[in-house]
């Protein structure tokens, strides 16, 4: 009896390990765990000087033409990557226009913004600095600013070294890059496709067969769980004008043309369970919402209680650890730095 006990355990055993590595070899096909060091970025090899520059430009208000905003306001690196804002306050008190999408993992989607706007971080990082509604600053008066701060034309100058002029907006812009591409965040997720099968609960492991089987994994894929290709936001049941607002019509913005109306690039889903309120729009709050509205929009499915649950569980497994970070001691201002813009509430 006892022998035949201990081979029925045995076979179980093998059982579960099997149906573990069939999942596990499945996720595989469709997402890649993070890359054990930080990503190269294309044209913009990195090093000590040009992150640790990067990450000074990233904290400093300055880059803004009030001396209020910087890139950590609507990226804060406490709460998600984001600012956890329905959407983003700027220069006059001004709210933007989207939900500002997390900085973490970044660097591995395929372009930025939610419409993809920006082909990398280098790109993105001129942006906001520029707009009205957010930094309403100029690269003319970015520079002036920069090079009024000798700690700064130092800390440029080891970072692009042998350029006559390594003080420039382009160098900025590279330089925030440099740091960003440093925000990555491995969690459970990938502890679990690396081969630890205790690194996710059963809830999680259902939620991801469930995310797999329904076809949410169609746009979510990848190493950042989604962060490329474009979709129409309400493939199967358009949402109504409380969550897809219509006066923003997304990717036509870019490219005008009539079939990308309405359609954003695939978000990204690490560290979702941090980066509340969801959509572009800002307008939804609750994760199992977000899962309930996603299904009826793109899948034309009803997820049930216990479905919803599940999919949040395997969500909940993309939070990862933050990289420890050190806020850096910015340089203070002297008699050439321009004076910040007074702000004026509209």
């Amino acid at each position: 009896m006892r022998i035949l006990l201990a081979l029925t355990l045995a076979t179980t055993a093998l059982a579960g390990a099997a149906s573990a590595d069939q999942l596990r070899d499945r996720a595989l096909e469709i997402y890649k765990p993070l890359p054990s060091t930080t990503p190269a970025v294309a044209d913009n090899p990195a090093t000590p000087e040009k992150v640790d520059l990067g990450k000074a430009l990233f904290f400093d208000p300055r880059l803004s033409a009030s001396g209020v905003f910087s890139c950590y306001s609507c990226h804060n690196l406490t709460t998600g990557g984001d600012d956890n804002m329905e959407t983003s306050v700027g220069h006059g008190w001004q709210k933007g226009p989207r939900n500002a999408p997390t900085a973490l993992n970044a660097v591995l989607n395929e372009a930025q913004f939610w419409d993809g706007r920006a082909a990398d971080l280098k790109a993105q990082a001129k942006g906001p600095v520029q707009a009205g509604v957010e930094m309403a600053n100029t690269p003319d008066n970015v520079v002036t600013t920069l090079k009024s701060l000798p700690a700064y034309v130092d800390w440029f100058a080891g970072a692009f070294p042998g350029e006559a002029d390594p003080v420039s907006f382009d160098n900025m812009a590279k330089a925030i890059e440099a740091f960003e591409a440093t925000l990555i965040t491995p969690a459970p997720f990938d502890a679990w496709l690396n081969g630890d099968d205790a690194a996710l609960s059963d809830d999680a492991k259902a939620g991801l067969t469930l995310f797999m089987d329904k076809g949410c994994s169609s746009c979510h894929s990848g190493v950042n769980v989604g962060g490329h290709g474009y979709y129409p936001f309400g493939l199967i049941e358009k949402p109504g004008s409380d969550i897809l607002p219509e006066g923003d019509k997304g990717r036509f913005a870019v490219t005008e043309t009539a079939d990308d109306e309405y359609v954003f690039r695939a978000a990204p889903l690490r560290n979702i369970a941090l980066t509340a309120p969801y959509f572009h729009s800002g307008k939804v709050w609750d994760l199992d919402v977000a899962v309930s509205i996603m299904a009826e929009s793109q899948l034309g499915a009803e997820f049930s209680e216990q479905e919803v649950t599940q999919v949040v569980a395997f969500l909940n497994s993309l939070t990862g650890t933050m990289p420890a970070i050190t806020l850096p001691v910015l340089p203070a201002e002297t008699a050439e730095t321009p004076r910040p813009t007074t702000m004026v509430t509209p």
